[in-house]
């Protein structure tokens, strides 16, 4: 704007001495119009600079910020400068940039997890499958003579053959969540029915920790829009952890409760050590464990909870722990997770 400013009281100016060369205009009057040209000239060459000079700051503002988003930083914020649109522009630019923040923070989030994710599944498959190695090598090796240690060592072998099955089963589980592979196709079902299959289901492992199981429901409950198959999954993959972290002979109370937000709230009481308040959050987390003493034998793959939260958000669910441990009134866990009740 300045330049243009220039370039206009030159051509003037100019046109002034064209007119006096060629007698069109007297040189008293060509030092009259020159002064007030060059007089309007600085004036508004002035009143540019002044009006031009918040537009080359916010300029400067939003280039700097640039260049910092381009280097990895989105702390930055653009001041708030110059006209209504400038600010307009730094308003929309803060916001892009916090979006940005937020989506670089989701990615670094993400690639952190795959990478625990990648170190987890390899000690949790190297563990097993060292161990089968070991005893095939010892019955290839016709180490093992009597019959009751060679099926003892045959038993292991099974054993952590089904360890390594279940957790395959488990990670291409979540690896179809995660993507959305599975359909979601719901069904009215009872909660009854799903409380009875899920017990059924785990009737050996209760019965061999003398478990008692405690149900309170309700006298009527309305059937609920679920998969079942999905549903009984998260009913067991709970259940089971109240039962590994319920002392023998103690009990397990489930409960269900109707919701005024057309939903059920189902909730699973165990006995157990409980769980940290700082670990509330981490719980349903992949791979997660509470106590870090505790072995993959005795604590499974960390995956179950993590499935577990999926399938109930895919129904439009929440889920949560509410925990006693180093509270007055005893220790013990209360997992709790809602579905949708079948409004039709």
């Amino acid at each position: 704007m300045l330049i243009a400013s220039g370039v206009s009281t030159g051509i003037i100016l100019l046109s002034l001495l064209i007119c006096y060369h060629f007698m069109l205009l007297h040189w008293k009057d060509v030092v009259i119009l020159s002064t007030v040209t060059l007089g309007a000239a600085v004036v508004s060459m002035g009143i540019h600079y002044i009006m031009t000079r918040p537009l080359e700051k916010a300029i400067h503002a939003i280039t700097q910020e640039t260049t910092r988003i381009s280097e990895g930083h989105f702390e930055g914020i653009v001041p708030h400068i110059g006209p209504a649109e400038f600010q307009r522009l730094a308003d929309q630019f803060n916001r892009m940039s916090g979006k940005l923040k937020e989506s670089f923070g989701k990615l670094r989030t993400a690639e952190a997890s795959r990478k625990e994710l990648v170190a987890n599944v390899s000690h949790d498959l190297r563990t097993p499958m060292a161990s089968i190695k070991a005893f095939v090598e010892a019955l290839e090796d016709d180490v093992i003579q009597d019959k009751a240690t060679f099926e003892r060592y045959l038993r292991t072998i099974r054993l952590e053959t089904g360890r390594l099955d279940g957790l395959i089963q488990e990670l291409f589980k979540l690896s179809q969540l995660d993507a959305g592979g599975t359909d979601f196709v719901p069904e009215p079902y009872h909660v009854d029915q799903l409380l009875v299959d899920g017990l059924q289901s785990l009737a050996f492992q209760l019965e061999d920790k003398q478990l008692q199981v405690v149900v309170d429901l309700p006298d009527y409950l309305p059937p609920v829009t679920i998969m079942p198959q999905e549903m009984k999954r998260v009913l067991a993959n709970i259940l089971g952890n109240a039962i590994r972290h319920s002392p023998v002979g103690g009990s397990i109370t489930i409960k269900v409760e109707q919701l005024p937000t057309s939903y059920l709230k189902m909730l699973i009481q165990d006995q157990g050590e409980g769980i940290e308040e700082r670990d509330a959050d981490k719980i349903f987390d992949r791979f997660y464990r509470s106590d870090p003493s505790r072995t993959r034998v005795s604590g499974g793959a960390g995956l179950g909870l993590a499935i577990a939260k999926s399938i109930v958000q895919l129904h439009g669910g929440t889920i949560g722990v509410d925990s006693r441990a180093g509270k007055d009134g005893g220790s013990g866990s209360t997992f709790w997770f809602t579905i949708p009740i079948d409004v039709l």
